[in-house]
């Protein structure tokens, strides 16, 4: 890992690194997990997660203003010499749980750094951004550093099971009337390998994010003893409707912010391609077609998705299910909406008697702009600290909870400033998650020249 040029990086940056590393270490060892059945709940992670932040970060919790969010999630305000423009930096607190039987090289709690990474769960989801921010802070502090305008810090806590804590941020900021001039959370990252046919890493910027529903398909009959089964049954009858919405995708577009990333790419595109991307918005059907055929990861970017995530029938081998049901996850793409979603999937199942019922309804999230100061800020901060990297918008595929804070900003955007490559993208939220001891540095100096240059 590593890559920005020595001029990148100040001369004591194997210090600076270290530090951060060992603020790190602690905080992902507490196994702060988050569980949708609050039954299965810890808090007492929670609390020994705050308590360590304070430990780590003195100067911060002494001379930032805390408010406590329910569900121990935390809001920190930094005054700056004007209130006119605030800017909130997100991070969340809470992990996803740990398959115990997946081949992990290294314990997911132990933080142990092994070749130059830190492994362990949280690493890159999200506990690198909370650190980076908090590190960030906390040495412009020591130099009696006061940022030109109010920086808020909101660590949430339910992130991973989209709970209340970053809604219930939003609410406290709205009370007191904060208007954020623009917001900033986790999402892209710098990526390596990140577009097919691109060698330089391309620093995404998330500017939306396609939004999260979930559908539940039901079929109910007469169900019975096994020996005597009946054609299309519920379990035949929801497995015909699976097989249907499978081989029904939704129609492929693009979306104003991916021409973007695509005319940036185009100059470092293989020259077959760079007309072809340079010229994105006149050449947008042609272009479709070469991102749907271009393998998953691309040809998300042109539709809402559809996967099938969860399957329950029969409580016995030897009973016929009197119901069968099908959970159904959708990432729905800029342009379309929950309701034209439903009516796609009903058309496409084309059966009455399968259920659709909308269990939980997210549409993707406004278009935050690109031709304005917020991202411009982003953007150059981006080349001084990544100069390899080409900095371009994007639209998240997953969701955040900068989500919620559309509602009070316009401008909200989505940006992890590490190196990862492919294969830690495709650790989060699996096994072997893990960050590069330097790409935390640079990271951390990343947001700490993103708060100077606040103006």
């Amino acid at each position: 890992m590593g890559g920005s040029t020595a001029s990148a990086r100040p001369a004591d940056f194997a210090e600076v690194r270290d530090r951060t590393v060992a603020k790190l270490q602690p905080l992902v060892r507490i196994p702060t997990v988050s569980h949708i059945d609050p039954g299965q709940g810890d808090e007492a992670p929670f609390v020994a997660f705050t308590e360590e932040l304070a430990r780590q970060f003195p100067l911060l919790h002494e001379h930032l203003e805390l408010t406590r969010i329910p569900g121990h999630a935390l809001l920190f305000r930094w005054p700056g010499a004007s209130a006119d423009r605030p800017v909130v930096l997100m991070a969340h607190i809470d992990v996803v749980p740990v398959d115990e039987a997946a081949p992990w090289q290294h314990p997911a709690f132990e933080a142990r750094i092994v070749d130059a990474q830190l492994w362990g769960r949280g690493t890159l989801d999200d506990k690198a951004c909370l650190v980076g921010i908090a590190e960030a802070v906390e040495r412009l502090l020591e130099r009696g550093f006061r940022p030109a305008q109010d920086i808020w810090l909101s660590f949430g806590s339910t992130e991973e099971i989209s709970g209340d804590t970053a809604r219930l941020a939003v609410a406290e900021l709205r009370s007191r009337g904060v208007e954020p001039w623009f917001v900033l959370d986790e999402g892209g990252a710098v990526a390596a390998d990140a577009f097919p046919w691109i060698t330089p890493p391309l620093a995404v910027v998330g500017v939306s994010e396609k939004g999260t529903t979930t559908l539940e398909l039901r079929v109910d009959g007469r169900g019975g003893h096994a020996s005597t089964p009946v054609r299309m049954d519920a379990t035949a009858r929801l497995a015909r409707a699976i097989v249907r919405l499978d081989a029904s995708p939704f129609p492929a577009s693009i979306p104003e912010p991916t021409l973007e990333m695509l005319r940036r790419i185009a100059p470092h595109a293989p020259l077959p391609l760079r007309a072809l991307f340079g010229h994105a918005t006149r050449l947008r059907p042609a272009l479709t077609r070469v991102l749907v055929a271009a393998g998953p990861e691309p040809a998300a970017l042109t539709r809402t998705t559809v996967a099938v995530t969860t399957l329950s029938g029969s409580p016995a081998h030897n009973v016929i299910a009197s119901t069968a049901r099908a959970g159904v996850n959708v990432r729905v793409l800029v342009g379309d909406t929950v309701a034209s979603v439903v009516a796609h999937v009903t058309k496409a199942i084309h059966d009455k008697r399968v259920t659709i019922s909308v269990v939980e309804a997210g549409e993707a999230s406004p278009v935050s702009p690109v031709d304005d100061d917020a991202f411009r800020l982003l953007e150059s901060t981006i080349a001084e600290v990544f100069p390899d990297a080409v900095p371009t918008p994007y639209v998240m595929m997953a969701a955040t909870d900068s989500r919620f804070f559309t509602a009070i900003c316009p401008r909200v955007y989505r940006f992890a400033p590490f190196r990862m490559t492919k294969a830690q993208r495709q650790a989060i939220h699996s096994y072997d998650e893990h960050i590069g001891i330097d790409d935390l540095g640079d990271g951390m100096l990343w947001y700490q020249r993103l708060i100077e240059r606040i103006a």
